[in-house]
């Protein structure tokens, strides 16, 4: 997997983290950098430690899984995006509160990342680099989502939809691109 494969994907498995922040971004009357900080940290953190684990279990199983692993990357980046199509087209109003706190971030945080959970097993089935991956992915998120906080302060919730449609859209694309390739039916 190329960088520019990789940072699509990061791109990708931000948008909920970049949309979560965009509502939190909402929720505080005076808006502090250690507010983008924190929620870059919070999600930057989790999105690059649900991967590692879910590339330490998919290693586990890589031996009986090699012959179908582009069939799961496709599946489980293809479920992952028509879940985050549906959140997108959903027009009931999430509730946030303005706490950045651990006890509110915590939960968010998990919330948020564990999509990237099964983008780590597929990792573990393409024998991508997860170290560099996960920093990667991590350092994306983090910057996606403190600008989520600005964003979401200055603009609203114009966009929290269409950052998760995006979102979607570019995972399920990659897993399409994925399967064609192991297919033998795209060569880039």
């Amino acid at each position: 997997m190329g960088l520019a494969e990789l940072f699509i994907i990061a791109v990708g498995l931000s948008m909920d983290a970049f949309a979560v922040s965009v509502c939190k971004g909402l929720s505080v009357q005076k808006l502090k950098v250690g507010h983008a900080f924190t929620c870059g940290l919070y999600f930057g953190g989790f999105q690059a430690l649900m991967p590692f684990i879910g590339y330490c279990l998919g290693s586990q199983f890589e031996d009986m899984i090699t012959q179908i692993d582009h069939w799961a990357a496709f599946i489980l980046l293809g479920v992952i995006g028509v879940n985050m199509l549906k959140e997108a087209r959903e027009k009931d109003e999430e509730e946030l509160d303005a706490s950045f706190g651990v006890k509110a971030m915590l939960p968010l945080a998990l919330a948020t990342s564990i999509d990237a959970l099964a983008v780590g097993i597929t990792f573990a089935f393409l024998k991508v680099n997860i170290l560099w991956a996960v920093v990667f992915i991590g350092a994306v998120t983090f910057a996606l989502s403190a600008v989520g906080v600005w964003a979401g302060h200055f603009f609203g919730m114009k966009y929290k939809s269409r950052a998760e449609f995006a979102g979607g859209l570019i995972l399920i694309l990659m897993g399409t691109k994925i399967l064609l390739e192991h297919l033998g039916l795209l060569n880039f």
